[in-house]
């Protein structure tokens, strides 16, 4: 009899330990909640492809290009890729600026023309998916082209923003003709109702905190109220001295100014990956919750990062934030997102 008690005490056990465990497993953990934007996409577009040649025999790049940025991927790719990562839209960035990189002196004549091309592949990829895509036009705030070819782009519905990308752009922050320019762009694109995407890394060896005061000074005022989303965190891709140096600058400038959490974000596109140190993982950390979660933006950098599923369930998590900040950050979608991308 004794025995036989035993068993049903073993058996009520078992159940209660199964009802928890599917129970638990039914309720998605904080940090593996799914991601609905990825904010930092790129398709080259056919124009784009045929000019790669050129520039990645430039002189200024003596190891070429990384196998990875001369792809050939497609529109159908990414969607593909988003379907399998459960992404339910983004934010595709163009890369025709590269018609116009410093790292492609001479330009080549038709330069305008690869450049507005271009544009035009992203706007039309993002019309053809319009419930998953959302387009930014790209150019070099440097050139005589930039203010012409963003204001061809005003009131386009399928345009939601511009990407500037000051490595390519050959930009630095310590010019003053430099810094005119680039708030020129900052100013056409609020008036023209433009998010603003910009990778905001320069080429400088002693880039970080400087630079970061001259821009918060001299240029996010042009910008209004439009929002603007600072890209791989004030890097350029995994975690530096310089980056941190950068983004510790801007944690500063938004405690001391509140307010500029209004219209002021930062993507977190390949920031750090397997080989990331535990180290320089704390010190983000650190910064991420003095500039609070909720201005950091899901982002992938796609097609760097091939596999959605496994960048945003393994790469992602290895970032030592709580389950609570990970819900914040993985839920994350910034101002400019338009509704239609979210009804799915």
């Amino acid at each position: 009899m004794r025995s036989l008690r035993f068993l049903f005490v073993i058996i009520a056990l078992v159940a209660v330990a199964t009802f928890t465990e599917s129970r638990l497993s039914a309720e998605p953990e904080p940090a593996r909640q799914p991601i609905r934007i990825d904010h930092h996409l790129h398709v080259h577009s056919p124009a784009i492809i045929g000019f790669l040649p050129y520039f990645c025999k430039s002189p200024k790049l003596p190891d070429g290009c990384d196998p990875d940025f001369a792809n050939t991927h497609t529109v159908e790719d990414l969607i593909a890729a988003m379907d399998a990562g459960g992404i339910r839209g983004g934010a595709l960035l163009s890369t025709a600026y590269l018609a116009e990189s410093v790292f492609a002196e001479p330009l080549v004549p038709d330069h305008a023309a690869i450049l507005h091309d271009g544009n035009a592949f992203t706007e039309a990829a993002a019309r053809a998916h319009p419930d998953r895509l959302m387009a930014f036009i790209g150019i070099n705030p440097l050139t005589s082209t930039a203010l012409p070819e963003l204001a061809r782009w005003k009131g386009h519905r399928f345009v939601t923003g511009v990407k500037l990308h000051l490595t390519n752009s050959g930009l630095d922050f310590r010019d003053a003709d430099h810094v005119r320019r680039l708030s020129a762009v900052f100013r056409a694109s609020a008036h023209d109702r433009f998010a603003i995407i910009m990778h905001m890394r320069s080429d400088r060896e002693d880039y970080g905190a400087e630079d970061v005061r001259i821009f918060l000074r001299d240029v996010l005022p042009a910008a209004g109220n439009a929002t603007v989303q600072i890209a791989h965190a004030a890097g350029w891709g995994g975690i530096d001295a310089n980056m941190l140096s950068a983004l510790g600058a801007f944690a500063d400038a938004i405690e001391a100014k509140p307010s500029l959490r209004r219209h002021l974000y930062f993507d977190l596109g390949g920031v750090w990956d397997a080989e990331s140190s535990d180290a320089d993982m704390a010190s983000l950390v650190v910064l991420i919750r003095r500039i609070g979660p909720r201005q950091f933006l899901p982002a992938s950098d796609w097609p760097f990062t091939s596999d959605l599923k496994a960048y945003y369930g393994k790469t992602y998590p290895r970032l030592p934030l709580t389950d609570a900040e990970w819900a914040t950050i993985r839920g994350n979608v910034a101002p400019y997102v338009p509704v239609r991308l979210l009804k799915r």
